[in-house]
């Protein structure tokens, strides 16, 4: 390697410890190590992927293997990860998700889309799709009853407070009307079996019920997830006058705490153990007899420990029927419900997420979750 390509990668190292340059610019995972020498930004291998499907905005160069000239880091160091979100995040509604590392590949794609290519954030009116207050379209949803995907037309309205589908397209009557005060949506491909798959859900007589839906189109599904944010957040906006946008925006989505195989037994414990599919939905605990089922099979409250709710390792010594080894047992002031896990590993999981809610406080409007709250066997 020549003199002037090795100084320069040391000039590159160097621009990493500037504020800023320290994480990725896009999902602010740590240690980034590669970089747009165009838009003058440092980035994780991943995110560098993600700009490679736009190389007429963006062309990328690793920071640790390929040659620099001089001009390129010249350029870097007058740009810098800061510089660049001042530029392309302007104006970023807040009800807008950022994601991060963590998150789906159709999350992230979209965000660098939104921010290099469309310019969203820039241009206001780009962001007509999800912040109008009202959206309408059609999604591939999962049958209720036969697994099939059938394409459905979906109405988001924030003057009627709710998410309609039709069965349908030219029904007048919504098959079901989700209140936006109960309505919950997160990314699920895996599960789903698509790259795009979207789990949205909502209380219906106070139990919840799922919908699986699906765009081909993965900026279409993200306008979709960011139009039923921007209703959520108008709504709490209404319900807490008093609120800042900070205590807002974490409660206008979630994603689950924690979901997988458990076994469970009845209430009697007497009962053999049935292996289910368990989802944490903050402190609802549900399980379903398959990951797509449309209502839960059963619904468990999980309170804080001032009211006396703790989860423990191993199961009651008499316990019998249970074919997997590693015993939960989450102690109510009603009863004790027992769960097994297929490895340890899985069981100091499922611990961690029941003490995390445990240890929280319960808020005003929890009690009166927990008081309407159907145990269900």
């Amino acid at each position: 390697m020549s003199a002037e390509h090795e100084m320069n990668r040391r000039l590159l190292k160097e621009l990493l410890d500037r504020p800023g340059n320290g994480s990725c610019v896009d999902c602010r995972a740590a240690d980034p190590t590669w970089a747009s020498f165009t838009l003058g930004v440092f980035m994780c291998q991943s995110c560098s992927g993600l700009h490679r499907s736009i190389p007429h905005i963006s062309k990328v160069k690793s920071v640790l293997m390929d040659g620099w000239h001089a001009a390129e880091v010249k350029f870097m160091a007058s740009t810098g990860n800061y510089a660049a979100q001042a530029k392309y995040e302007q104006n970023v509604p807040p009800f807008y998700y950022r994601p991060t590392y963590r998150d789906c590949h159709v999350l992230r794609e979209q965000w660098v889309r939104a921010r290099y290519e469309r310019n969203e954030f820039v241009c206001v009116e780009q962001q007509e799709p999800y912040s109008t207050g009202y959206r309408e379209g059609f999604l591939w949803k999962r049958g209720r009853d036969n697994g099939q995907f059938l394409s459905r037309k979906f109405i988001l309205s924030e003057r009627e407070g709710a998410l309609k589908y039709f069965n349908k397209h030219d029904a007048r009557e919504p098959k079901a009307t989700m209140k936006i005060q109960t309505l919950n949506a997160t990314f699920q491909p895996a599960k789903i079996g698509n790259p795009n798959g979207l789990q949205i859900t909502y209380l219906k007589d106070n139990s919840t019920r799922n919908i699986f839906v699906y765009h081909e189109d993965g900026k279409e599904i993200v306008h979709w997830f960011n139009a039923i944010r921007a209703a959520r957040f108008h709504y709490l906006q209404v319900a807490f006058p008093g609120a800042s946008d900070t205590d807002l925006v974490p409660k206008l989505t979630r994603n689950y705490m924690k979901e997988g195989y458990m076994e469970k037994t009845g209430p009697k414990h007497t009962e053999g153990f049935k292996k289910r599919w368990f989802t944490m939905d903050d402190r609802r605990l549900m399980y379903f007899k398959d990951p797509l089922d449309a209502y839960a099979r059963g619904e468990v409250f999980i309170g804080s420990k001032e009211n006396s709710y703790t989860a423990l390792a191993g199961l009651p010594p008499s316990t019998q029927g249970n074919r997997w080894q590693f015993g939960i047992t989450i102690v109510t002031p009603d009863r004790k419900f027992l769960f097994t896990c297929e490895t340890e590993e899985e069981q100091r999981d499922w611990i961690a997420a029941f003490q995390r809610v445990i240890n929280r406080p319960m808020l005003p409007q929890e009690y009166a979750v927990e008081a309407h709250f159907k145990h269900k066997p």
